[in-house]
């Protein structure tokens, strides 16, 4: 078996592969591509198994191809989709395409001494000049409706109960994909596209088209879609929301805590898709993990190991000791260690008071504080109540009845964390 597919397959990243493939992959330095089309200025966590794909490719000695979706991304590949996507105005699209192409750099090895340094493409610089009657004359006429129509992707939109149909927009998408991957073949020699498994369709009607337009032999690879264990789908936290690799929608603590909170039966599939840890490792950690489940080291280390990945380690360690804050016996000076993006991240949805700096640098009462300054209790006599039992924290500190803020308390200069017993936050804002 080919090295590289022998990699994927123990991972669990194969799910088909074109007859040849192997061989190809044995023969030479194979060039091979993955599309992303830029839906949005960021890419998720369900993006990172393509993306792992390019990186595998590339350590296996092979050339990786990044194909950014200027061009695609204007029409919307209606591969799983219900419903056709709004349509993105130039601006928007343009600022998502350079949000992606910034991201798929901090992955793949642009500057390799193998000569297979990664290359990064955009379908817009291709199809920007392509005329209607030339993709029509050139591209069309070597796809039949019939062969279309035969796609999934297709199919299912087709006999929808909804009766949403497809435009002819939408329609020609697979066609746009393919020739996306005969101008790659031709132009920089690639023989290989992989995606998830969704996308065999698309990616075969490329092989087709090389096939028929450029008489020459080009290779697919699919990999599985990342499920939970329960069959649900995989890439979103609890409440719903994407679990995006910006920091500025998913801040790193959160990102770390997504994978910390991972189940055993889906930690044990995802350290080894979502790590670059070798085959001996991973195993002796899942044997650890039967041993002592209750230590979670097998969540431990895929939350280190793909939020250094993605965010550095130094995210990492403000992640770690975020979580310390929250979940551990932290102090006044932990919580200080924390930037204001970070602090705000651990303590989301916490109800929040602002006020004025002067009134801190003067010194604040606590009782008013507690009280008429934030409302976080209800009266003066209940802040006094709850003082003398010793219930309040400030900053994760017990305070008394005479203790004053001042800017001293200050966490990243502008926030105060207040707390009655274990679990009832508040946070104040200096401003």
């Amino acid at each position: 078996m080919n090295p590289l597919i022998e990699e994927l397959t123990w991972r669990g990243l194969v799910h088909n592969i074109m007859p040849g493939t192997e061989e190809q992959l044995n023969k030479e330095m194979t060039s091979g591509y993955v599309g992303f089309d830029p839906t949005a200025d960021s890419l998720h966590v369900g993006s990172l198994v393509p993306i792992f794909l390019l990186v595998h490719l590339q350590r296996h000695g092979h050339r990786p191809i990044a194909l950014v979706g200027g061009a695609t991304g204007f029409i919307g590949d209606p591969t799983g989709k219900a419903a056709e996507r709004s349509l993105l105005d130039v601006e928007t699209l343009n600022h998502y395409v350079e949000g992606i192409k910034g991201q798929l750099a901090r992955f793949l090895d642009f500057d390799s001494n193998n000569g297979n340094s990664a290359i990064l493409v955009n379908n817009y610089d291709w199809m920007k000049d392509f005329s209607f009657i030339d993709f029509a004359r050139n591209v069309g006429k070597h796809i039949t409706v019939n062969y279309m129509m035969a796609k999934d992707s297709v199919k299912s939109r087709l006999s929808s109960e909804s009766n949403v149909g497809m435009s002819f927009t939408e329609f020609t998408y697979q066609l746009i994909q393919g020739y996306d991957y005969v101008h790659l073949y031709k132009e920089l020699g690639a023989k290989l596209q992989m995606g998830g498994s969704d996308q065999w369709g698309n990616i075969t009607t490329g092989t087709e088209l090389i096939r028929r337009t450029a008489q020459g032999e080009a290779f697919a690879f699919t990999c599985p879609l990342t499920t939970k264990a329960d069959g649900t789908k995989f890439g979103k936290s609890e409440g719903g929301e994407n679990i995006w690799l910006d920091k500025n929608r998913t801040s790193p603590y959160k990102f770390y805590q997504f994978w910390l909170n991972q189940a055993d039966a889906d930690a044990e599939r995802y350290i080894k898709i979502y790590t670059f840890l070798d085959k001996q490792t991973i195993d002796e950690l899942i044997e650890r993990h039967h041993q002592e489940p209750h230590l979670r080291e097998l969540q431990r280390k895929l939350a280190t190991e793909i939020t250094i990945l993605v965010h550095g380690v130094d995210e990492l360690r403000k992640a770690e000791k975020a979580s310390q804050v929250l979940f551990g016996k932290s102090t006044s000076e932990d919580l200080k260690e924390l930037d204001g993006d970070t602090f705000l991240s651990v303590f989301e949805g916490v109800p929040q008071a602002t006020v004025a700096r002067a009134e801190i640098e003067e010194g604040l009462d606590i009782i008013a504080t507690l009280a008429d300054k934030t409302g976080f209790l209800k009266s003066n006599s209940e802040a006094r109540r709850e003082l003398k039992a010793n219930s309040i924290s400030v900053n994760k500190e017990k305070v008394g009845e005479d203790f004053s803020l001042t800017t001293e308390h200050l966490i990243a200069d502008k926030y105060v964390l207040l707390q009655k017993g274990k679990k009832n936050y508040f946070i104040l804002i200096v401003e």
